[in-house]
């Protein structure tokens, strides 16, 4: 296997993240005192699922120059992070890791490994995978089995739905869900319009946080049909936090789901 170009040859001492999820799979999993800066967003309450323990670094813009002058020895970003920023700071001779963002809970364990090997906290990664799979599997082993279920629509921004085959999908599966989505061909996501939505009648109906300005986007998330469907006790979950990013705190967003499923329903487990 060839080497992982973003894999420094020494532990590195003086670490930069500049994407709201490799911030906080590095603030998990570096070593006291190795990771000096996070970007803004992990200190935002709305996205950050670790938001107090981000304010405790240096926030960063993602500007070339502003991270240049940190003087890092290795820079952990996301795929979508700004291009120009990264070839500058490679061109400046920064070490670049790029990570890209988790699809679906599978690929949470080959994050965590990584961060591992680019910070060389291998143990701790191996660790954090082992504690993540346990967890999980106990929350697979309490879900109703098939035939048993509730149904539940995730609809977002412009009526996009997940399926199962997605992350949020994924997270609501394994919280003992089958997905509307998927009943509609939509397991990589897509656009649901409001009529099926109605016409599937979801035991629950899962939505984001909303911005606080007005979004025309999210207008749709204010319809009549989408209220009336979020009446029922299950049907008003809002995701948060623990949903924006492909970290093992998914498992905190799958157990609240779990929970919200159990009393509804009146389950036992």
């Amino acid at each position: 296997m060839a080497a992982d170009p973003g894999v420094p040859a020494a532990p590195p001492e003086r670490v930069v993240s500049m994407n709201l999820c490799t911030d906080q799979l590095a603030m998990m999993m570096a070593d006291d005192g190795q990771l000096h800066s996070v970007s803004y967003l992990s200190q935002q309450a709305r996205g950050s699922a670790l938001v107090e323990q981000a304010r405790q670094y240096v926030p960063n813009r993602g500007l070339a120059e502003e991270i240049y002058l940190m003087d890092p020895d290795l820079v952990i970003a996301g795929s979508f992070s700004d291009r120009t920023t990264l070839d500058m700071l490679r061109r400046l001779d920064v070490p670049v890791a790029v990570f890209e963002p988790a699809g679906n809970l599978s690929d949470i364990r080959d994050r965590v490994r990584r961060m591992g090997a680019v910070l060389h906290r291998e143990e701790a990664a191996a660790r954090m995978v082992a504690r993540f799979e346990a967890r999980l599997a106990d929350l697979a082993a309490q879900a109703p089995p098939a035939g048993d279920r509730p149904r539940a629509a995730l609809y977002s921004a412009n009526g996009w739905s997940s399926g199962g085959k997605t992350l949020p999908g994924q997270i609501v599966t394994a919280a003992g869900f089958d997905l509307v989505a998927d009943d509609f061909g939509l397991a990589w996501g897509g656009f649901l319009p409001l009529e099926l939505l109605a016409m599937s009648d979801p035991d629950a109906v899962i939505t984001g946080q909303p911005y606080p300005a007005d979004s025309r986007a999210e207008e749709i998330l204010d319809h009549p049909v989408v209220a009336h469907l979020k009446r029922d006790s299950m049907r008003g979950i809002v995701s948060d936090q623990d949903w924006s990013c492909g970290t093992p705190l998914v498992l905190d967003a799958i157990e609240r789901l779990a929970q919200a499923r159990r009393m509804a329903t009146g389950a036992g487990r």
